[in-house]
């Protein structure tokens, strides 16, 4: 009975420790701040998609909505109509996010690194894009020439 009260005081400090290291470990916090951030970014680009770009393209070429599209297999309704919608929405979605953050956050990095930092070449074994100053590729490990930056 000693030995088992023994090995459970042993365990429960070890457990907790191993959790407060695992939820203080920087990628856990990291990750929970990105997941909010994320969310908070989902509902603006949610309404400039819905409320700005939607319209504006329903405008000129007409209600991008499929939702009503149906065909029947029997007395069973298939909406793809559904899917159509969700599959511009996405893609509408993704070019608002492209051209709007990415685009703009590449070219202020770029702006701030400087020219040095964007230089990059081709490795001649994979084809891989990798940094101008590389000995080494890092993809397939080839040793490569440096490009010299001077």
């Amino acid at each position: 009975m000693n030995l088992a009260s023994d090995l459970h005081s042993r365990e429960k400090p070890t457990v907790i420790k191993g959790f407060r290291d695992f939820i203080l470990r920087g990628n856990v916090i990291d990750l929970a701040v990105a997941v909010i951030i994320g969310a908070a970014f989902s509902n603006i680009t949610k309404s400039l998609v819905e409320d700005i770009i939607t319209p504006l393209l329903g405008a000129t070429i007409g209600q991008p909505d499929f939702r009503n599209v149906v065909f029947h297999i029997g007395v069973t309704p298939i909406r793809y109509g559904s899917f159509i919608t969700a599959v511009i929405n996405f893609l509408i979605i993704a070019f608002v996010i492209y051209f709007f953050l990415v685009l703009p956050v590449q070219k202020l990095l770029a702006r701030i690194k400087g020219p040095e930092a964007v230089a990059n070449k081709t490795c001649p074994e994979c084809l891989s894009e990798i940094p101008a100053a590389a000995t080494r590729c890092k993809f397939c490990g080839q040793p490569v020439q440096s490009l010299s930056t001077t």
